[in-house]
């Protein structure tokens, strides 16, 4: 965070969130929309940033966002500003289900301006208290940096289960194809 924002009124806090949610919305909208149209509905993705975002716009999380878009409609949009962690699943499912823009924008704009009015009141107070708290004691320093070590810990032991658990599903490479009927050395079985 900006030291500047240290002191800043309502007004400046609010148009620094507001900009900041707004950006990373409509790039999460966008990026999810183009990358359906290029990889879910007409290639196989190659590069490895496109190929991990189809894993994920394919997912259960994106399932879940599109679930809530089809029963909710518009309503899940600015909603999902509510709660944590359904900002970007609800906003990547209204560009994964190619939402008109015209109808998306005006209630992603709510949205935004909740996100802005709860961060630049009860949580910027929060979190303001909170990291003063915990920097303002050696304690406090150590738990920040136990903190960050569990978090990093945590993504490596996801990631590397994540690495493994594909390995062990994917058949090897050398596998042939066996059809109905058919020995793996294309002999017909049973004659």
């Amino acid at each position: 965070m900006p030291a500047a924002l240290d002191d800043a009124p309502f007004a400046a806090l609010f148009a620094f969130f507001f900009a900041v949610v707004l950006v990373r919305t409509q790039a999460t909208y966008w990026v999810a929309r183009l990358v359906t149209v290029w990889t879910l509905d007409r290639t196989r993705p190659v590069r490895p940033w496109v190929a991990r975002a189809h894993a994920w716009l394919s997912g259960a999380s994106t399932a879940r966002g599109i679930e809530a878009l089809r029963r909710w409609g518009l309503v899940a949009v600015p909603a999902s500003f509510l709660a944590t962690g359904t900002k970007t699943v609800v906003n990547a499912a209204a560009g994964v289900v190619r939402m008109p823009f015209g109808r998306y924008l005006p209630v992603m704009l709510v949205g935004c301006a909740i996100h802005a009015t709860i961060y630049a009141t009860v949580g910027w107070a929060v979190w303001t208290a909170a990291l003063a708290a915990a920097t303002g004691s050696p304690g406090g320093v150590g738990v920040l940096a136990a903190l960050a070590v569990a978090v990093v810990a945590a993504a490596v032991v996801t990631v590397r289960r994540r690495r493994a658990g594909g390995a062990a599903t994917a058949p090897p490479a050398h596998a042939e194809e066996v059809t109905e009927g058919t020995a793996p050395d294309g002999a017909t079985a049973g004659r």
